[in-house]
Parts: C-alpha cells; sequence; structure tokens
C-alpha cells in the first residue's frame, strides 16, 4: 500500500515550483534585474513568516524531545531572514525598502493560506511545512545556478540564503518526514489535504510575482 509519504512526495513532484513559469524563466536566464528585485520582496513575504509557522507547530506538541527539536529549526528560520535581506540588497533592494513593502494582495493572501494550514492540527501542520521545504534543497540548487550562471551574482550576499537552504531544510524535511510516517490511516485524508493545499498556495505565491513582475514582458 502507498504511503502518506508517498503519496504527499508524488504531488510534490507533480506540483513542483520548478515547473513554475517563473523559477523556469528563472533557470533559463529570462529575468531582468529588476523582476529578481521585485521577487526579492514579494517572496520576502513568505520568508519572514517561516518562523512563525514553525512555532506554530511547536506550540503543538508536548513531546519535549520533538520540541526540542523543532525549536532548533525555529531557531534556524529566524537566522535565515538575515541572510534573505543579504540576497535583496545584492539586487540593490535596501533593508528599509523590503521592510517597508506590505506585499500584493494575492501574495500576502498566499502566505495567510500557508499560515493557517500551520493553525490545523499537528499532523496537518506537520503536512504544509513537510510539502513546502521538501523540494528547497533543489530549488535552492537551481536558483545559485540561475544567478551564477545567466545574471553574474556569484557573491556571499547574493548566494547564502539559497546555499544554507541546500543544506538546511534537508534536514527539516527529515524531521517533518518522520513525523509523517508515524501518522494514523484515520488522519491522511486531512493531512494529505493539508499537504496539497500548502502546494497550491507556494505556487499561487510564484503567480503573484509572475503577474506582478512578468505580465508585460
Amino acid at each position: 500500500m502507498v504511503s502518506i509519504i508517498e503519496r504527499i512526495d508524488a504531488e510534490i513532484e507533480q506540483q513542483s515550483l520548478l515547473k513554475h513559469p517563473f523559477y523556469q524563466a528563472w533557470s533559463e536566464g529570462k529575468l531582468t534585474a529588476e523582476q529578481l528585485a521585485g521577487y526579492s520582496m514579494e517572496y520576502f513575504q513568505l520568508v519572514k513568516q517561516v518562523p512563525i509557522l514553525v512555532e506554530n507547530i511547536r506550540s503543538k506538541t508536548t513531546d519535549n524531545e520533538l520540541r526540542a527539536e523543532i525549536t532548533q529549526s525555529l531557531k534556524e528560520e529566524t537566522e535565515h531572514i538575515a541572510p534573505w535581506i543579504q540576497f535583496a540588497r545584492s539586487l540593490r533592494v535596501d533593508e528599509h525598502e523590503l521592510s517597508r513593502y506590505p506585499g500584493a494582495k494575492d501574495s500576502n493572501a498566499a502566505v495567510s493560506e500557508i499560515e493557517s494550514l500551520t493553525n490545523l492540527s499537528f499532523e496537518e501542520a506537520v503536512a504544509a511545512m513537510y510539502a513546502y521545504e521538501k523540494e528547497l534543497p533543489k530549488i535552492s540548487r537551481s536558483k545559485i545556478d540561475g544567478l551564477e550562471k545567466f545574471y553574474g551574482l556569484t557573491s556571499h550576499d547574493a548566494t547564502h540564503y539559497f546555499e544554507i537552504h541546500e543544506v538546511a531544510d534537508v534536514k527539516h524535511a527529515e524531521l517533518w518526514r518522520s513525523i509523517l510516517r508515524n501518522i494514523p490511516e484515520e488522519k491522511a485524508t486531512a493531512v494529505l489535504s493539508a499537504a496539497l493545499a500548502s502546494l497550491r498556495a507556494q505556487n499561487k505565491l510564484l503567480d503573484s510575482v509572475m503577474e506582478k513582475y512578468r505580465a508585460s514582458s
């Protein structure tokens, strides 16, 4: 019988963000510097929210060992905000501009949808985060390759955030995966639904970026 993890992994592959037109344009060198800068501002709406997503999950467990592991992930996610600010700076977006940018309506709606999933049951929240972090190492490598090959962005500021996530999210995804391995069958439908909703919201966020920064190109 196909496990819940196998079902979620299949959906992650099918709805891979690397198949999204915006990331395909990135990987083909078809974005302008202005579009990359716009992306850095738009996607920041999710980056700065990730620690809250993890905290929502941590608050749902009383298992001390598991709570300690999630606390470590929370610490790391909080530390990852600064490297994103550096990435934006490499695209000539200063921190003041980045912090004041309110986000497009659809971007904020997508982030809100992801956050709402982490306010569901513990298992559903974990599934939503797994669906977010499972593919990030591969996505991060693709972004680094594109930045270096097509945009001449090879500095520490430009690539450090993605280098971190090439490694960190292997560990983070495995934490969520270890929890999902023990999901009882009666919760499988809700867990799969949360993972699917997370994937839809992630793609919706890129749709928002595409609409705002690529519509006229």
